[in-house]
């Protein structure tokens, strides 16, 4: 008897895993659930809490959450949390995923259409029966008509994605028929419209609210089934690591495109003065963590050519005097570039903000504005050193010469070459330097 109280309290004070996620689903955010489940289960935790606000994210990041959450041999409570959080898009299949899946007052989930199929772009609203009888071609054979290829594609993605939602929610015992429409149509449900129709399985004002409900509550895990001891459970948080950080932040394309061009700068610098090296080593990192993280996310390679050709433009304007016009150019090129660098209908959530975009394009051209209009000034401005430098200025004869003979200029003895003879002493202008000779001429108006 003593033994069996003694393993009910140590199972009573089995810990509770809490894990916050938010913004879009990411590598980053894949990285952490599967980190968070495998301390939880090292800590024999009774249930890790996915505290979920998402508009979506990455379809193959999601599909590995809820991989691992399936493997899981700890329960796993899904709970979109706080109030005004959402579980849009690929939120909403993390959810049917869950072993428990909760949300707060003043939230929702849905919208789990798959939106970029194909490059028809965003899907649009299923027609009506009176629409489809309007639109019909009428004609011999319409009816026969195949379909497009694209519209074949599209068919497929999302007859793919409301059956792999339906299966989820068969397999959590929630409402598949809403689950089919969620992908079909796009709908949404609040926190309390998803528990009517069971989409959900309660409604939590917070994670004391969510644990006492959950209480005793029995769910089937890779492990078998479990019961959930909860009444004295402790809370903890696991924290993200600076590895899933840094992940985070390269994988934010906004992010992304800033280390893109602090490394372009930084070679530029480079090239323009060799044998720094730090200038040149920062921007190799930075372009390195850009292109790191641009993998990471659905990249829109025509996007990324206007980026490249926009740099190109502004940094051949410092070169050539095209009065703006390539310098204009490459800031269209490169803001067109950067927006449409990774589509946010493949990755809802996910996209570059023209508020990051705007003023990094306008630095961008005033800085490579101002370098060409400091090289054109420097074009102008007189020779100071060199051979060019040279001529127009004052020599002194050595000696007496007719011909040639040894003059001095800037402390420097010179041979020099004159037409006239000349004598001693005499102040002399330089004409032209031929090699290592002079060619010379009196200074007119010397006494």
């Amino acid at each position: 008897m003593a033994v069996l109280l003694g393993w009910a309290l140590v199972a009573a004070a089995a810990p509770v895993a809490v894990v916050e996620m938010r913004g879009p689903i990411s590598p980053a955010s894949s990285e952490q659930l599967s980190r968070a489940l495998d301390g939880a289960q090292a800590k024999g935790a009774v249930l890790l809490v996915l505290q979920l606000d998402t508009p979506g994210g990455l379809d193959t990041s999601m599909r590995d959450m809820i991989r691992a959450i399936l493997a899981s041999p700890v329960p796993v409570a899904c709970y979109v949390a706080p109030s005004g959080a959402r579980a849009a898009s690929a939120g909403t299949y993390l959810m049917y995923a869950s072993h428990i899946a909760a949300m707060a007052p003043g939230t929702n989930l849905g919208a789990a259409t798959p939106v970029s199929i194909g490059l028809g772009g965003a899907e649009p609203e299923p027609a009506s029966p009176r629409d489809k009888s309007a639109a019909k071609p009428s004609g011999k054979g319409a009816d026969n008509a195949p379909p497009s290829s694209a519209e074949s594609l599209r068919a497929k993605v999302m007859q793919d994605s409301a059956a792999y939602l339906r299966s989820l929610a068969q397999m959590r015992g929630r409402n598949a028929a809403w689950a089919e429409q969620a992908v079909l149509r796009s709908v949404s449900l609040s926190a309390d419209e998803a528990l009517k129709l069971k989409v959900i399985d309660l409604v939590a004002v917070d994670i004391a609210d969510l644990l006492h409900q959950a209480d005793g509550r029995t769910v089937r895990t890779a492990a078998g089934e479990r019961r959930l001891a909860l009444a004295d459970a402790q809370v903890y948080v696991v924290e993200r690591t600076w590895h899933n950080r840094l992940l985070g932040a390269v994988a934010d394309p906004n992010v992304a495109v800033m280390l893109m061009m602090l490394g372009i700068y930084g070679l530029l610098f480079e090239f323009y003065n060799p044998g720094m090296a730090l200038p040149g080593v920062a921007g190799a990192i930075c372009l390195l963590l850009s292109a790191y993280g641009l993998h990471l996310l659905p990249v829109n390679y025509a996007g990324v050519l206007l980026m490249l050709v926009g740099v190109a433009f502004m940094v051949a304007e410092a070169f050539f005097p095209t009065f703006g016009a390539l310098g204009v150019g490459g800031v269209v090129a490169f803001v067109a570039g950067a927006l449409m660098l990774v589509d946010a209908q493949e990755a809802p959530g996910v996209a570059v903000s023209w508020q990051v975009v705007t003023p990094l394009g306008v630095f961008s051209a005033l800085l490579l504005f101002g370098l060409g209009t400091m090289a054109l000034r420097a074009r102008r401005r007189p020779p100071v050193a060199g051979a060019e430098a040279m001529v127009g200025g004052v020599a002194e004869a050595l000696e007496d010469f007719a011909g040639g003979g040894w003059v001095t200029t800037a402390g420097e003895r010179w041979h020099g070459r004159c037409g006239v003879p000349l004598k001693r002493g005499e102040k002399l202008r330089i004409v032209r330097v031929d090699g290592l000779t002079l060619e010379v001429e009196p200074l007119k108006g010397d006494p």
